[in-house]
């Protein structure tokens, strides 16, 4: 996998505002492109942003009516567009109850299938290149966070040594640089590990979703290329932060900085925030010695390849 971009397409807390929409988080991840969670209006977002609409797999935190609503309209749009392939809808109990409602809202069927699957903690969603792990969080219903891990890479294709071995230069490079060994005309047989560095780490990409900071979600995030936390609130609303099961700026800066993540993007924002996010910036930056930043509706992030 080369490609891996973020595109948030929402990120106000609980209710949209002039300049923040309900959440939802586009990944590009090569080929595929992934939804997590879909707020109201998650659609017209990526209409504007550009995101285009060839979603293969749609995956929801919990459900909160800000963080799933949007997928109905965005169903319905896309059976008007005529697709045909299934859609995949990811979530944790009970999706298959509410996003079945949700699908079949007004309509005896879809234009296309979409299937449904209930996930918990633990549960690995395989994809081509990357895996999606399912991570129970802290929040006032069942919620789970999101690990995108991509697959390690192959280590670095030593030419020479390749050269030095008589293998001929054209396919079976390719082969040997995908991790086939291969056979040279006087039988040898040159193994990848004869011609390879070592296997590089792919990047990891922890979303929260809803939550207060809990040990598993730190768990999850160790390393990571990039933590998106929820900081729906300040230091003096820490009790209500407490309340509603959500997190303060300052907390999920503690949660990359215990997990040493190399990156903190903060959203899912309390509309008090919403055009002046600078005290949630400041209280994160006092707890996390990293890269931090405040997203905002259209914030386009690529995640570059680990060396």
């Amino acid at each position: 996998m080369s490609l891996l971009r973020l595109t948030f397409l929402g990120t106000s807390a609980a209710q949209p505002t002039l300049h923040r929409g309900l959440s939802g988080l586009a990944v590009k991840a090569d080929a595929d492109l992934l939804l997590f969670d879909c707020g109201e209006g998650s659609q017209r977002q990526m209409v504007r942003f550009g995101t285009g609409f060839t979603v293969d797999v749609a995956f929801f935190t919990h459900f909160h009516a800000d963080h799933y609503l949007g997928i109905i309209g965005f169903l319905r749009t896309l059976g008007m567009m005529g697709r045909t392939s299934p859609m995949h809808l990811y979530g944790p109990a009970p999706a298959r109850r509410l996003l079945h409602q949700a699908v079949h809202l007004g309509l005896e069927s879809t234009a296309f299938p979409v299937e449904i699957h209930e996930l918990k903690d633990g549960d690995v969603v395989r994809r081509g290149g990357y895996a999606v792990h399912a991570v129970g969080v802290d929040h006032r219903i069942h919620a789970l966070g999101y690990v995108l891990a991509e697959d390690d890479r192959p280590g670095k294709f030593h030419l020479e040594k390749a050269r030095a071995l008589g293998v001929p230069e054209g396919p079976a490079f390719g082969k040997l640089q995908k991790g086939e060994a291969v056979t040279l005309e006087d039988g040898r047989v040159v193994k990848p590990e004869d011609v390879l560095g070592e296997a590089r780490p792919g990047r990891r990409l922890v979303i929260s979703g809803d939550t207060r900071p809990c040990p598993a979600l730190v768990q999850a995030s160790k390393d990571a290329d990039l933590l998106v936390h929820e900081s729906t609130f300040s230091d003096d609303e820490q009790e209500r932060a407490q309340e509603t099961r959500h997190s303060t700026a300052r907390e999920a800066g503690q949660v990359a900085q215990s997990a040493g993540a190399k990156r903190l993007i903060l959203t899912h924002l309390s509309s008090r925030h919403d055009t002046d996010p600078g005290k949630l910036l400041a209280q994160a930056r006092e707890a996390y010695k990293g890269p931090v930043e405040v997203a905002f509706d259209g914030l386009t992030v690529e995640l570059p390849l680990r060396d």
